[in-house]
C-alpha cells in the first residue's frame, strides 16, 4: 500500500495540520468499508500554486487555489476522505455561503455553511498554511487540502448509508 504525502487536513481544533497520504483518498464509487465511522463534511482545495507561510492571509490562499471540491471526511480509528464529483474554480463560489445537507438513512440530521469552518474555509487554509510555515514546510501545488467542520461530525453506524449534498459542489454517496 502506498503512503505518498498529497496534502493536508487543516482547521482542526488544535490548529495543527494533519498529513494525508494517497492511501487515505476513497475513489469514486467505491464503499466506505464496514463499522461504525464519524463523518465531517468539508471542502477540499485543490492547490495550483505553492503556498508559503508565515503571513498568508485568506486571499491570497484562495489565489492559490485550483479547483474546489465538497468532501467527507470519515473517522474510525484512521481517516479517509471522499471528494464529491463537482470541482469548481474558487472564484467561481461563495464558500461562505456554500451549503450543505447531511442525510443518514434519507433522513437529514444536520446542515451547515461554509461560514462554520473560520468564517470562510479559506481562513483554515491560510492558518495551515501558516503553521507549515512555522515549521519550515509549505503547501505544494497538486496537494489536496481538506477544511473541515461545516457540521459537527455525525456518526454513521455500520451498513448505514451516508449522503452529502452540497448547494454547488455536488453530493458524495457512501454506503
Amino acid at each position: 500500500m502506498s503512503h505518498q504525502l498529497i496534502g493536508i487536513r487543516a482547521g482542526l481544533a488544535d490548529g495543527e495540520p494533519a498529513l494525508l497520504t494517497d492511501s487515505m483518498v476513497l475513489p469514486p464509487g467505491t464503499g466506505r468499508g464496514p463499522g461504525r465511522v464519524r463523518a465531517a463534511p468539508g471542502i477540499a482545495f485543490v492547490m495550483s500554486a505553492r503556498l508559503a507561510g508565515p503571513g498568508v492571509v485568506m486571499p491570497s490562499a484562495m489565489a492559490a487555489v485550483a479547483l474546489v471540491y465538497g468532501a467527507v471526511w470519515l473517522e474510525s480509528g484512521g481517516g479517509q476522505v471522499a471528494c464529491g464529483p463537482v470541482g469548481w474554480p474558487p472564484a467561481a463560489l461563495d464558500l461562505t455561503l456554500e451549503a450543505c445537507l447531511v442525510e443518514l438513512n434519507g433522513q437529514v440530521v444536520d446542515s451547515g455553511t461554509g461560514a462554520a469552518v473560520m468564517g470562510h474555509p479559506g481562513q483554515a487554509l491560510a492558518a495551515a498554511a501558516n503553521e507549515l510555515g512555522r515549521r519550515g514546510l509549505a503547501i505544494e501545488p497538486g496537494w489536496l487540502v481538506l477544511a473541515c467542520g461545516l457540521t459537527e461530525a455525525a456518526t454513521v453506524p455500520s451498513g448505514s448509508p451516508l449522503a452529502v449534498h452540497f448547494t454547488t459542489l455536488g453530493s458524495i454517496h457512501l454506503a
